[in-house]
């Protein structure tokens, strides 16, 4: 392991105020796994980047608006920054600000002004909102996209979450259908829920609703063996759909493969109890999900 600490004239690294930055506090950590993970003591942090110059752990309050603290990741390893965050728990809520070369003609637009989603988030807080500032460069600039941003954008970016992957699936057991008597059901979370009339008002359009008997009752009484999800993962609404009143419907614009939508989760916004619930209640009726 190593720190690393190679920096150029194009570096966009320049000291900037730290809300309470308190580099002591984090460890070295290990490069894997990618993403956040608790252990039960404390989280282990880890970034990818071939590139980047320094990547700086953000902390946000619960609500995810306001930013408490930033510190630098200290190690570098196998093209992975990491750190370990000793007694942090799930429930954390973060973001990453990574710096380096700003290079748009060799494909270099690091600017740590915009806050980052972890890519291996496995849950978010908050929604995409609409702004010039979510852009690296400067709209209208003369130089196009080839200008610099110094506009933060975290007041209008989701924010990751540290979760609890731990689940037990009690006495719930894989049910084994046969290829050739599997048949597969494809629909949509929101599709299927929010208009059935056995479904509580509350679970419509979420996880929890898909889950639910009227719903497993259904697919089961059709004669389906498998039920295949369209996308799950949180998505963003495009900027020109909104622009004209309407939302992404099917959620073809993913911005965290590994996170469920925040939309799916509903009120109780728990991705394990809301997605893994799904699976037993389909397994339990007799096939897969």
């Amino acid at each position: 392991m190593n720190t690393k600490s190679t920096t150029t004239a194009e570096d966009n690294s320049a000291p900037q105020d730290n809300p309470g930055s308190t580099p002591s506090r984090i460890r070295e950590g290990l490069p894997f796994p990618l993403g956040a993970s608790w252990d039960g003591l404390g989280v282990n942090f880890a970034l990818f980047s071939a590139n980047a110059t320094k990547v700086e752990l953000c902390l946000f309050d619960s609500t995810g608006e306001i930013e408490l603290e930033r510190i630098e990741l200290p190690e570098y390893t196998d093209e992975t920054y990491h750190g370990y965050l000793p007694d942090a728990h799930p429930g954390l809520i973060y973001g990453y600000r990574v710096y380096g070369p700003y290079d748009p003609k060799n494909g270099h637009r690091f600017n740590h002004n915009k806050l980052l989603i972890d890519p291996y988030a496995k849950q978010l807080v908050g929604e995409l909102k609409w702004s010039e500032a979510l852009f690296g460069y400067t709209i209208g600039h003369p130089d196009g996209d080839l200008s610099f941003d110094e506009r933060d954008s975290a007041p209008f970016v989701p924010k990751s979450k540290v979760i609890d992957e731990a689940y037990t699936w009690g006495r719930d057991q894989r049910v084994g259908t046969p290829w050739d008597k599997t048949i597969f059901y494809e629909t949509h979370v929101r599709g299927i829920t929010m208009r059935h009339p056995e479904v509580a008002e509350e679970l419509r359009g979420t996880f929890a609703g898909l889950g639910s008997a009227p719903v497993v009752d259904h697919i089961r009484k059709l004669g389906v063996t498998s039920v295949e999800l369209l996308p799950i993962h949180a998505f963003v609404n495009d900027q020109h759909l909104l622009q004209k009143g309407m939302t992404n419907y099917w959620g073809y614009n993913s911005i965290a493969f590994f996170a469920p939508d925040p939309r799916y989760l509903g009120e109780w916004q728990d991705c394990r109890v809301q997605g893994n619930g799904c699976a037993p209640a389909s397994c339990r009726a007799g096939g897969h999900s």
